[in-house]
C-alpha cells in the first residue's frame, strides 16, 4: 500500500492507496511544535483503527508547503515505517511543462493538483484550491502549466476582521439565509460568503477571457476545505474533487517509481 501525505498550512491530509483505489484518508492539524513521536503515534493510531499494519505500507510520498514540519515528518516516516519518503520538489518527475518564470517557486500542492487534472481531464483547465489561501492554476489547451493567482483565503479574511477591528466578532463561515444582513454576524457572513464566491466566479471569467474560451470549453476543478461551500452556487460548471491532491500524489509516485 502507498501512503500519501499532503502538508498544508492548516491541515495535514494523508491517505492510503491500494493500487489506484483510495481506501482511507484522514486529516490532522498542521502543528510545527509536534515531535516526530507525536506524529508517529497519530499515524499508528489511525492505521490501527483501519486495521492496517505499518509493515503493509510499501512506499510513502509527501508534498509540503510548510518547510518547518518536513524534518520532523521525514523522521517520523523513517522511524515508524522504515521508509525514505519520496518528496515532491526539484528534480522529481511530474510530466508537466511548467511555464513559470522560476518553476521552483511553484508550490508543491499546485504541482500535485495540476498533475492529477492533466492526466484525468487534460487541458484547458482551471484548478481552484480553496484552503488557507485560494490558488488558481491555469492549464492551457496544450496541457502546459501556465501559472495562476494566489488570494488570501476566506478563513484568513474572517480572522483578520476579528483581530484587526475593535467591535467585530469571530463568526462561523457559512452561507447566510439572505444576502442583506440584518445584524453584525449575518452581515459578516454574507460579506464573506458572497464576496468570495463572487470573486471566484469573476476570476474564472477573467481567465477564460485570457484563454479566449467560453467557460463551457474549460475544465474547472475545485478542491480544498471550503470548495463545497464557495462554488456550490457558481454560475460556472465547476467539478468538486475532494481528493484531488491525494490522487495527484499517487500519480507522481507512479511516474517516479
Amino acid at each position: 500500500m502507498l501512503l500519501v501525505v499532503d502538508v498544508g498550512n492548516t491541515n495535514i491530509v494523508f491517505g492510503i492507496f491500494n493500487g489506484e483505489e483510495l481506501v482511507h484518508d484522514w486529516r490532522m492539524n498542521s502543528d510545527k511544535s509536534k515531535s516526530s513521536d507525536e506524529y508517529g503515534m497519530f499515524f499508528l493510531e489511525v492505521l490501527n483503527h483501519a486495521n492496517i499494519k505499518p509493515a503493509e505500507i510499501s512506499d510513502v510520498i509527501v508534498s509540503s508547503v510548510v518547510p518547518n514540519i518536513m524534518y520532523t515528518l521525514e523522521n517520523t516516516i523513517f522511524k515508524y515505517f522504515n521508509k525514505q519518503p519520496l518528496i515532491v520538489g526539484a528534480g522529481i518527475k511530474t510530466g508537466l511543462n511548467i511555464r513559470y518564470d522560476n518553476p521552483k517557486e511553484v508550490g508543491a500542492d499546485r504541482i500535485v493538483n495540476a498533475v492529477s487534472v492533466v492526466q484525468r481531464y487534460g487541458g484547458p483547465a482551471i484548478i481552484i484550491d480553496i484552503g488557507t489561501a485560494i490558488t488558481f492554476c491555469v492549464i492551457d489547451k496544450h496541457e502546459n502549466y501556465c501559472g495562476g493567482m494566489i488570494v488570501p483565503g476566506i478563513g484568513i479574511s474572517s480572522e483578520a476582521l476579528f483581530t484587526r477591528t475593535s467591535k467585530l466578532p469571530k463568526v462561523e463561515i457559512l452561507k447566510p439565509q439572505e444576502i442583506v444582513g440584518k445584524n453584525t454576524v449575518s452581515s459578516m457572513q454574507s460579506g464573506l460568503y458572497y464576496g468570495f464566491s463572487s470573486m471566484i466566479d469573476g476570476i474564472v471569467d477573467h481567465i477564460c477571457q485570457d484563454l479566449k474560451l467560453s467557460s463551457k470549453d474549460v475544465h474547472i476543478i475545485a478542491t480544498g476545505g471550503f470548495a463545497s461551500l464557495l462554488v456550490g452556487d457558481s454560475r460556472h460548471d465547476i467539478i468538486i474533487e475532494r481528493d484531488l491532491t491525494l490522487d495527484g500524489l499517487r500519480r507522481i509516485f507512479e511516474l517516479n517509481r
